[in-house]
């Protein structure tokens, strides 16, 4: 009597934004697109690999300027992966390899500019897409964007760069306080010598105040006479 082998048959159900490695006996079949998949359980296994656009953010970098500063700074690129064949099989786990072409790509940049260039121009700070998308091509994996989040600068920097902003800032108040005392004096001046080549306007001044509700006039009876000689 001849025995049959029953195998164990399962479903496999890949979503949309999902692809899944078929391996049989250790070796890849196939990739099962999105849908209702049968299989042999006994003898294959399943890898599902996430199609949808990812963010991964890169903390605070300790990196030196080109005037040997060092700055903190912290990254988001934006990446989704194209072949999930490559993604699974490049490398044992494929994201730290994109965190560290991440790394090396903004530590040369940062090195090529100063501090002050840096601050200056924020645009500066954006990584070199391609060089990452480059370095991370065989993986599967395509990077679409990589920017600045954060430029953090050490304690005595900031302190520095504060009390700087408050000197300009002070200079800037002292300016036109200056400014403004110079108008005023050059208002005095001018109202000056309007009086002394026109003596009738300060009598007519005089009467003005004289007039406004409230105003207090004290006569000096001494003015215009003459001393006893």
């Amino acid at each position: 009597m001849t025995k049959l082998k029953l195998f164990t048959k399962n479903y496999a159900t890949v979503m949309d934004w999902q692809r899944t490695l078929l391996y049989r006996d250790g070796m890849l079949e196939r990739v099962l697109e999105p849908g209702r998949h049968r299989y042999d359980a006994e003898r294959c296994s399943l890898v599902s690999v996430d199609m949808r656009p990812r963010l991964l953010q890169v903390g605070g970098q300790e990196l030196l300027t080109r005037d040997g500063l060092s700055v903190r700074v912290s990254y988001a690129a934006d990446w989704v992966v194209t072949d999930p064949v490559a993604f699974t099989t490049g490398a044992q786990y494929a994201e730290p390899v994109l965190y560290g072409a991440i790394q090396e790509a903004v530590r040369d940049l940062i090195a090529a500019h100063t501090l002050d260039e840096l601050v200056a121009d924020r645009a500066l700070l954006n990584g070199d897409v391609r060089r990452v998308a480059t370095a991370v091509e065989h993986l599967g994996i395509k990077v679409s964007g990589l920017r600045a989040k954060d430029l953090m600068l050490p304690g005595e920097l900031r302190k520095a760069a504060l009390e700087t902003v408050l000197a300009r800032e002070r200079g800037r108040a002292e300016l036109e306080r200056a400014r403004a005392e110079a108008a005023a004096l050059r208002s005095l001046a001018n109202t000056a010598k309007l009086l002394d080549e026109h003596p009738a306007l300060l009598r007519l001044r005089t009467l003005q105040v004289a007039t406004a509700p409230g105003a207090k006039v004290v006569l000096d009876a001494g003015i215009g006479s003459r001393l006893p000689e």
